[in-house]
């Protein structure tokens, strides 16, 4: 992976602010005409119709999913298959948008932190996507978490969620919290691990990760304005449930197949 800083990776500021000139206009009707009928498709009356092995709410949050990511630059790259039925997919965490890019391919409650609810945009549309939130550091939120996401499974819903428990700088994958892997123990369904990287090879993982001291908006602006790249999402070999004495062994598990699909 790349080590290089946001701003070594950075081009001229001519570059960028042509890239403004046609992206901001594309995101506003991407917003505000494109995001209605997607709104509107997640009515329960429509959302339940079928397409195919998905119903319409679903797709219609993954094409407009994957539209955002184009208009930010981004070429979809997929290897792998996500499971069909209840399954828990886990992630490394990089970026807000590996969320979107997670949800162009397979749509899945995700498990985020509470802060998130507020960020522009991004809240909202995480709230739309069956988002469970969980408040850091916080025992009794956890256990409410663990709940809500066993639940889901045991409907035959998928949670996605990133074990690491926050974005890192792009340098390394953080350790797994193996408790958050109970849920898929309780409801007994699969666990896939999916490898997210940006650029060649996941030369631009730390371009697209946070900055120091970069905040959500920033970091939008900037990305908004970025040179095109590549970002691949990697459905990994899936994992069994196991029992709860296993929950650790499929956290390590999931991060060594993870880890080994980024370097390769």
């Amino acid at each position: 992976m790349d080590h290089a800083s946001p701003r070594a990776a950075g081009d001229s500021g001519l570059a960028r602010a042509f890239r403004y000139l046609y992206r901001a206009p594309l995101f506003l009707l991407h917003l505000l005409v494109l995001l209605p009928p997607t709104l509107l498709c997640q009515v329960p009356v429509l959302a339940r119709i079928p397409w195919g092995p998905e119903t319409l709410g679903d797709r219609a949050i993954r094409a407009w999913s994957a539209g955002l990511m184009r208009i930010f630059g981004f070429r979809l790259r997929r290897f792998g298959r996500p499971l069909p039925g209840a399954t828990l997919f886990v992630a490394n965490h990089v970026s807000w948008l590996d969320i979107e890019i997670l949800h162009s391919q397979r749509m899945m409650g995700f498990v985020a932190k509470r802060e998130i609810a507020s960020w522009p945009l991004v809240g909202w549309l995480a709230t739309l996507g069956q988002t469970i939130y969980h408040q850091r550091g916080s025992s009794d939120s956890l256990n409410g978490v663990l709940e809500a996401m066993a639940q889901r499974l045991r409907e035959g819903r998928s949670v996605g969620v990133f074990p690491e428990g926050r974005t890192r700088d792009g340098r390394e994958v953080g350790p797994f919290h193996a408790r958050i892997f109970m849920a898929a123990v309780e409801a007994q369904v699969p666990v896939q691990p999916v490898a997210l990287r940006y650029g060649e090879k996941g030369a631009a993982q730390t371009v697209v990760a946070f900055a120091p001291r970069e905040n959500f908006l920033q970091n939008f602006l900037r990305l908004l304005g970025g040179r095109a790249r590549l970002a691949e999402v990697h459905f990994l070999e899936p994992i069994p449930p196991g029992n709860v004495e296993g929950r650790r062994r499929i956290a390590e598990l999931s991060r060594e197949r993870i880890v080994a699909a980024m370097e390769s």
